[in-house]
């Protein structure tokens, strides 16, 4: 007889390994608000398991290589790690164009280690609302699930929609320091990590420039995160337990007085409000908010039936 408990559809997707995963992400770019689409979400959002690591940083700053290195040292310790590498979108098919992932080196035969590579579509090296569905369904299924951003435009600010803990990725002597600082993008990482430190002087003034930005930002209330910077050499594994031992305490500290679950909520509302932009701009939202409709979902409520709901009733 099968199960009548919501999360049967995932045990389904347990049982059947990669393919499974494979077929149902698959199906879930094909018809996205489809009826058994929206069950299996509705599902997963019920059932988080993993930790959401979101990296970041510019292109060629070695954040592929330094997931190789984190995804081997948690599948170490015996967990299952999914992944999800953002790649720029092709103009003329809308895939991704580095889809064969050829940057992020893991043993194909590790059933605990599945890897997918998605388009940003049509946001400038962002995040899809198709990539957001994801995170959320192998988030159901894993233990960790990193999350790989393409580098550029709204990589730094949607991947904090999505993640738990935002690893913003400097390379030394490229500038990419002095961005940071001007930018903004300091206000968004939880960690900030300077890549190949093996090269020495300049890693080491890179991390003492990231550190320098860090000090003068306004903590993040008065139990705010402390974010932290760390030279690592994915290359040589120099720094990398340190790193993880910084995103186990990451962890922890989310885990305390509900500031994971208050904080993906708060993700959930921004999801619903971005849905709903992008499908009927501001002037739907206009609407939405003259005919009083709530866009915050009710806390444990699904974003994604929440979304459907609201659809059905702005659609013309």
């Amino acid at each position: 007889m099968p199960e009548s408990t919501a999360s049967s559809p995932l045990k389904a997707l347990e049982l059947g390994g990669k393919a499974a995963l494979a077929r149902a992400l698959a199906a879930l770019e094909r018809t996205p608000e489809g009826a058994e689409t929206l069950a299996l979400l509705d599902a997963a959002y019920a059932a988080p398991r993993a930790q959401v690591l979101g990296l970041t940083g510019p292109p060629g700053v070695g954040k592929s290589t330094l997931s190789g290195r984190l995804v081997a040292a948690f599948r170490n310790r015996g967990e299952r790690v999914g992944v999800i590498a953002v790649d720029p979108s092709s103009r003329r098919s809308g895939g991704a164009l580095l889809g064969d992932r050829m940057r992020l080196l893991t043993n194909p035969e590790d059933d605990g280690v599945f890897v997918r590579s998605m388009a940003a579509r049509d946001r400038l090296g962002g995040l899809a609302d198709i990539t957001v569905a994801a995170m959320v369904l192998m988030r159901a299924l894993f233990d960790k699930v990193l999350i790989e951003t393409v580098g550029v435009g709204q990589s730094e600010t949607d991947v904090a929609m999505a993640a738990d803990t935002v690893v913003f990725c400097v390379q030394p002597a490229s500038g990419d320091s002095l961005q940071f600082m001007k930018a903004g993008i300091v206000e968004i990482p939880d960690v900030a990590v300077v890549t190949k430190a093996d090269l020495g002087k300049a890693a080491q003034r890179a991390l003492a420039d990231l550190k320098g930005a860090l000090s003068l930002t306004a903590p993040r209330g008065p139990q705010g995160w402390p974010v932290a910077a760390l030279a690592v050499s994915a290359s040589r594994g120099d720094g990398l337990d340190e790193l993880v031992a910084l995103l186990d305490r990451r962890a922890a500290w989310l885990a305390e007085h509900d500031r994971l679950h208050l904080a993906r909520q708060a993700q959930a509302e921004t999801w619903v409000v971005e849905a709903l932009k992008a499908r009927f701009g501001r002037s739907g939202l206009a609407r939405a908010a003259r005919q009083e409709m709530a866009l915050a979902p009710p806390p444990g409520e699904s974003p994604f039936a929440r979304i459907a709901d609201l659809a059905a009733v702005l659609d013309p």
